[in-house]
């Protein structure tokens, strides 16, 4: 009977073990999808008012970190041995909820672009707000990897206490392609595409997508 006992509770232990891990393997929530297909339908309107509504060459100031990019995700993989793609979700969220209201608080009230950057603000918080509530809290208490939690720190930290060379100079258009092409690289599954060969995460991918772009119509 003891020993009946015994093999009940580590059953139950490792039943609780597997409830707790693996949200990090289940394809994306059907709720975050719908936001997040919301906030991409926002974005491919970024060249109208990112781009003709700033003077050419308009830049504003930003944590070098801010500057994230497909790159930056192949980088961190690398770096991180096991690196869990929820954390690197996390750190999307994070970067961009700054990005947007650096590039909103340079916005005068009656800027042409103010509108529309405060809707995409809106909807990034609403699609922040569902992929907070569809994980367990536990999962945001968990440590963060060295240097994804180093990154994350100089991200939060006081803009008054960040060196000048840790400052980058970036237009709003280019900071929106970044968000854009990250969040389909780090929530694919939300966005499947028809060609079997299409990879978000790939540069080539996007330079592909811009050749079509600029071939001159028939």
């Amino acid at each position: 009977m003891v020993q009946l006992s015994a093999s009940t509770c580590l059953l139950g232990g490792l039943l609780g073990l597997l409830l707790l891990v693996p949200v990090l393997t289940t394809p994306t929530p059907p709720g975050l999808c719908t936001a997040l297909k919301t906030l991409n339908g926002s974005l491919t309107h970024r060249r109208r008012y990112m781009k003709h509504n700033f003077p050419i060459n308009y830049t504003i100031r930003v944590h070098y970190e801010e500057v994230f990019r497909l790159s930056n995700i192949s980088r961190l993989k690398l770096k991180v041995e096991g690196l869990e793609e929820l954390v690197l979700q996390r750190l999307w969220f994070q970067v961009n909820q700054g990005v947007l209201k650096k590039i909103i608080r340079v916005l005068p009230e009656r800027h042409p672009s103010r509108p529309y950057t405060a809707e995409l603000e809106s909807r990034f918080r609403d699609a922040e707000g569902v992929f907070v509530q569809a994980h367990p809290p536990e999962v945001f208490q968990q440590e963060l990897p060295d240097s994804i939690q180093d990154l994350w720190d100089r991200l939060t930290e006081e803009p008054d206490r960040v060196p000048e060379s840790s400052w980058r100079y970036a237009s709003p258009k280019y900071l929106l392609d970044n968000f854009r092409r990250t969040m389909q690289c780090l929530f694919t599954d939300c966005f499947a595409s028809t060609d079997a060969h299409d990879d978000y995460c790939a540069i080539a991918h996007w330079r592909k997508g811009r050749k079509k772009l600029l071939q001159p119509e028939s």
